[in-house]
């Protein structure tokens, strides 16, 4: 199968690298250091239990979103904030049949890319998986790495000649541990809550997780956090699944080493997704009059972090 990955940072480096090691033919679209490195040596996939150069034939790079042009599936990785101005670039060159997976932090980005390609063109993924680039072409994974889809029965896929069983048995094929499930929607808000927990207080500290929770008064901050996500939630209509307790302990116990995803681009100056995080539980919040003064002032914090770096304050 042909796999176009476009925003092929840490997280789509991986899942398309794993993928490109199964024997798909997988395309990385991404920045220009990155697909330089890897058109001349191959992506180094540095994970737990190998630690392989993946290139030629299978696994080739550009820096053009034209690319995707001829892939049946799209995991498409970019930052949230980057969303539609992506959909927009790969859009001319689909192919009618393509389906484009949402491999990305937030809740809200199938619908935003929807409203872009169409629904038909779209399924909602969630994503569990800690790596980082650890350097031009070289992808270190430090845990976990598995994703929720939507069945093939929503009308997600419906235009595509992919189920969503064929996905799955593609990504376990490569050793990528999928879950078919038909509330997604609750999904990505577990997820969501996962990340307003740690990430922002992981970029604010400097710290990854394990060290992270150590911190006197953290897990109480992280209680606060939690309560109001799970309240904005259920005021959304948000049917949550169970065991998010459980969820938050697994974070820290399967990687403790790793930095958020915020905290890596406050680190690099760059902006974070902390408006689609933190922020976009404390807007909900204030639309479904919800109080929210913890994720509210964990956003302040991360932006004006943000804004400093780039001589806005």
């Amino acid at each position: 199968m042909k796999v176009a990955v476009m925003g092929a940072g840490a997280v789509g480096c991986y899942f398309g690298g794993m993928l490109a090691r199964a024997g798909h033919d997988v395309v990385l679209i991404g920045r220009p250091q990155h697909v330089e490195a890897i058109e001349r040596e191959g992506l180094r996939l540095q994970a737990q239990q190998f630690d392989e150069q993946i290139g030629h034939p299978h696994l080739t790079a550009s820096t053009d979103p034209a690319a995707v042009a001829g892939a049946q599936l799209v995991l498409f990785c970019v930052k949230s904030t980057d969303t539609e101005s992506a959909g927009a670039s790969i859009k001319p060159h689909l192919a009618a049949d393509a389906l484009v997976l949402t491999l990305q932090n937030g809740v809200d980005n199938a619908d935003r890319l929807r409203g872009v390609l169409g629904d038909e063109k779209v399924a909602a993924t969630v994503v569990y998986v800690a790596t980082e680039m650890a350097g031009p072409g070289h992808v270190l994974h430090r845990g976990r790495g598995e994703l929720v889809i939507e069945p093939s029965a929503s009308s997600a896929s419906s235009a595509s000649s992919l189920s969503s069983e064929a996905i799955a048995k593609m990504f376990v094929d490569a050793h990528v541990p999928v879950e078919i499930s038909a509330n997604v929607r609750g999904s990505l808000w577990a997820k969501l809550i996962l990340n307003c927990a740690y990430n922002a207080i992981s970029a604010i500290a400097q710290l990854p997780y394990g060290r992270l929770v150590k911190g006197e008064g953290v897990m109480d901050s992280i209680g606060d956090v939690v309560a109001e996500c799970i309240a904005v939630a259920q005021a959304d209509g948000v049917t949550l699944p169970p065991d998010i307790d459980g969820a938050l302990r697994r974070i820290i116990e399967s990687m403790p080493g790793q930095y958020s995803s915020t905290a890596q681009d406050v680190a690099r100056g760059r902006r974070s997704e902390i408006d689609h995080l933190n922020g976009f539980v404390a807007q909900r919040g204030k639309a479904l009059g919800v109080p929210t003064p913890a994720n509210r002032m964990l956003h302040t914090l991360v932006r004006l972090i943000e804004d400093k770096a780039h001589n806005a304050v």
